[in-house]
């Protein structure tokens, strides 16, 4: 499972659908209703929320929002669309760590978004996250 701290939009076709499956599983695993992936590292930054499940619909939100720019069709009531503005903080490391790890991913991939996100000086993130320095997260299994 892997919750992206970079913004949806630097995400190939795969990865974006990959983010979309994989973040309603994280929100039915805080709705308690999988038995799986209860402690999952990816869904610490959530739990230690004040409220774990609207942050993970804000963020559901903005997958959805990337996605309709591409004109794919997400479900759009798989999530409460009047989420509460949430925010998490993430450490510049952790946006780095995972700015690589998706380059390496395009690389193979989608060359054109490698090349996009290769060139970008600035990596924009995800608009839950609030940019701290710091070193990679704890949370993260390298």
């Amino acid at each position: 499972m892997r919750i992206w701290t970079i913004h949806p939009k630097y995400l190939d076709t795969k990865g974006l659908l990959a983010l979309w499956r994989e973040t309603l599983l994280a929100k039915h695993v805080l709705e308690g209703k999988t038995k799986g992936y209860k402690n999952h590292p990816q869904l610490e930054r959530f739990k230690l929320q004040e409220n774990p499940i609207n942050c993970i619909q804000y963020y559901l939100k903005h997958i959805w929002i990337e996605a309709t720019q591409r004109t794919y069709q997400f479900d759009k009531s798989k999530f409460d669309e009047h989420a509460q503005v949430c925010r998490i903080l993430v450490t510049t490391g952790q946006v780095a760590y995972e700015r690589q790890h998706l380059l390496n991913k395009l690389a193979l991939r989608d060359p054109l978004k490698f090349k996009r996100l290769e060139k970008s000086i600035d990596t924009e993130i995800h608009p839950i996250f609030e940019l701290i320095k710091g070193d990679i997260e704890q949370w993260e299994h390298l």
